[in-house]
């Protein structure tokens, strides 16, 4: 998720590292903050596959800033991330935020479809965050409102989600024609 996080932005302009991370703590939010520690690490790999430079230009007050690119690779590899996400990017909430934020640089309308689609198929799998046994427990079951509390702005959620992905599936088809 955070590769995909850095080939995104940098997709869109280039960056100092500062500035990325807080556009990566903007998209990621509390749930997962973005410790130099890991960020670094990240950019150094990336940098050494050839997907971004880096390069240095004086600093307005202070010292000197590392801005990063990325490079024609980095290009061709957001795209091939971002049509081929891994199962977790489709089913974990906020690695799936992160492929939508980017998603619009997928040119081609029938990948983003194809890519919705997973998700979509996901999304309509019968889940619970609570069982009976092997069975999903529904809201309406639980007499604990805190429970009955989470199931269901969890359904009022994957609702919303549904009926976005499926306006959004039709519109991506009647574009490709």
């Amino acid at each position: 998720m955070l590769e995909l996080a850095i080939l995104g932005f940098l997709y869109d302009a280039p960056l100092h590292g500062y500035e990325l991370r807080k556009r990566i703590t903007a998209l990621t939010g509390h749930v997962r903050p973005v410790a130099e520690s890991t960020l670094y690490p990240a950019i150094k790999r990336l940098e050494q596959a050839g997907l971004l430079e880096r390069a240095t230009e004086p600093g307005a007050v202070a010292a000197p800033r590392h801005v990063l690119t990325l490079t024609d690779d980095g290009r061709r590899e957001l795209r091939r991330r971002l049509a081929e996400p891994v199962q977790r990017d489709i089913t974990d909430e906020n690695r799936w935020f992160t492929v939508l934020a980017f998603l619009r640089h997928l040119d081609d309308p029938g990948a983003q479809a194809a890519v919705l689609r997973r998700r979509l198929a996901f999304l309509k799998t019968p889940s619970s965050f609570f069982y009976d046994g092997d069975r999903p427990v529904r809201a309406e079951e639980l007499d604990d409102p805190f429970r009955r509390g989470i199931l269901t702005v969890a359904r009022a959620t994957t609702e919303a989600e549904l009926a976005w992905l499926r306006a959004t599936i039709d519109a991506l088809d009647d574009a490709v024609g």
